[in-house]
């Protein structure tokens, strides 16, 4: 599993496809050229293939990139497909991401002025 982010992480996930033949030095190029972030800061980086089937996730661990992947075997993850070129995520959206649930369409807080 990858390690959990501190508070001072940031997740960031890139909608739509990514190219899966990309291995390190290709997503941190998108990372630093399309996002315009530092792939050497303690932030998390998601990328998904076409399908959905698949995520990358990169991320700098003190003297190293690590590189996690995950194939799902049946089913997709609930991929954002906007038109922005990167989106940042909550650490709980990204426990949902991972567990299958569609953070996109989580419930809203209702907010109600009286019962009865």
């Amino acid at each position: 599993m990858i390690p959990a982010p501190d508070e001072h992480s940031r997740i960031y996930i890139k909608p739509g496809a990514t190219d899966m033949r990309k291995s390190i030095n290709g997503l941190c190029a998108i990372v630093q050229n399309q996002f315009k972030l530092d792939p050497y800061s303690s932030s998390i980086y998601l990328f998904s293939n076409r399908r959905s089937d698949r995520i990358k996730i990169l991320y700098w661990n003190r003297n190293g990139f690590c590189l996690w992947l995950k194939r799902l075997e049946v089913d997709r993850f609930p991929w954002p497909e906007e038109k922005c070129d990167v989106k940042e995520l909550t650490q709980e959206e990204l426990r949902w991401l991972l567990s299958g649930v569609d953070f996109r369409r989580a419930h809203r807080t209702l907010h109600y002025d009286f019962s009865g």
